[in-house]
């Protein structure tokens, strides 16, 4: 756990991979292109401390992984967010079967997600169980912009979303993780936009839809489906590095948010390894909004704070959350916003 001024945050890293993006596994250029813009945004928003070599960003190992997360970087549960992208790499990019190798040696701090793709059609279902039977799946991670073959994406709201949809609840499979955020090269921006969300939201109330990126660069349109859709959920995987980089920015993503979803349904990520979570903690701990911005969005009560970086998606997971890290129940709302 991560502790300061007396406060200890129970901390879930909800977006991280164990990715191989290196020149041996990259099966064309758009294998390149895509490690290569992915450094990109782990060089430009990361600390200058911290920023890696693009040849050790592409093939990180598994100790640089332990280190990062649980030794240094105070994270107590991370999940796994499969991309498999095996248009672009030989073996995949960062695969629910790689993961789940490295799960299951550390099963006390690492869980993976299964994947699927409705153009699968009726196989794919069967994979999906058989991926569910193997890792007992809590939830997957849906890559509405991944190539396949001439198709250059699809939409939740295809008919075999549905059908894949329904096997998820049908499975139990009830956090469903979806990137609707910035394209990655040469994928195309229009397929992660976050318009499909909604319709998917309201058939399938029993689902839990966590929009990793908060629709990033499409704010406005997530906030106003999440606002009418209670089970919609923002990752904060791409806009925490903000925090360093533009925090006035950050301080305006973050207060919409709240303003909209509410600290309840807000849950931290650092998308490791494009970025490492030990900086992204300690700042978020440390900031609130700017003065000049709180008569629209208030301030973040270190309760909202514990909430965002761990207990909403310990509450999703059911992971158990130790005591001395739950916020006093004082009756005081968690996040002190202006009425409207």
């Amino acid at each position: 756990m991560y502790e300061k001024d007396g406060e200890k945050y129970f901390i879930v890293d909800g977006h991280i991979h164990f990715w191989d993006g290196g020149p041996s596994n990259q099966k064309n250029r758009y294998g390149k292109g895509f490690t290569g813009c992915f450094y990109d945004y782990h060089r430009n928003l990361s600390p200058a401390e911290e920023v890696w070599t693009l040849e050790k960003f592409g093939s990180y190992t598994e100790a640089d992984l332990m280190h990062d997360l649980f030794e240094v970087g105070y994270v107590d549960k991370g999940i796994f967010q499969p991309t498999y992208l095996t248009d672009f790499y030989v073996n995949g990019f960062n695969t629910t079967e790689r993961n789940g190798a490295l799960a299951e040696k550390h099963p006390d701090k690492l869980i993976t997600n299964g994947a699927w793709d409705p153009r699968d059609g009726e196989g794919g279902l069967d994979e999906l169980e058989a991926l569910h039977q193997r890792w007992n799946l809590k939830g997957v991670k849906l890559y509405t912009a991944e190539w396949k073959g001439e198709s250059k994406g699809y939409k939740l709201t295809d008919p075999w979303s549905y059908r894949y949809l329904e096997k998820c609840e049908q499975l139990g499979i009830r956090n469903i993780h979806i990137h609707k955020g910035p394209t990655i090269y040469p994928l195309n921006r229009d397929a992660f936009d976050v318009a499909d969300v909604d319709d998917v939201a309201t058939a399938f109330p029993n689902l839990n839809f966590i929009i990793e990126h908060v629709g990033l660069p499409r704010l406005e349109d997530f906030c106003w489906i999440a606002t009418q859709e209670p089970n919609v959920y923002g990752g904060l995987a791409v806009a925490m590095p903000f925090i360093h980089t533009r925090p006035r920015y950050f301080a305006q993503i973050i207060g919409e948010l709240l303003y909209w979803l509410d600290e309840n349904r807000l849950t931290f990520a650092s998308d490791y390894a494009i970025w490492k979570p030990a900086w992204l903690i300690e700042k978020f701990v440390d900031f609130q909004i700017p003065e000049d911005l709180q008569s629209e969005y208030g301030t973040i009560s270190t309760e909202a704070k514990k909430k965002i970086l761990g207990l909403n998606l310990a509450r999703l997971y059911g992971f158990e959350v130790p005591g001395e890290a739950v916020p006093s129940q004082d009756g005081q709302p968690a996040a002190n916003r202006v009425p409207a």
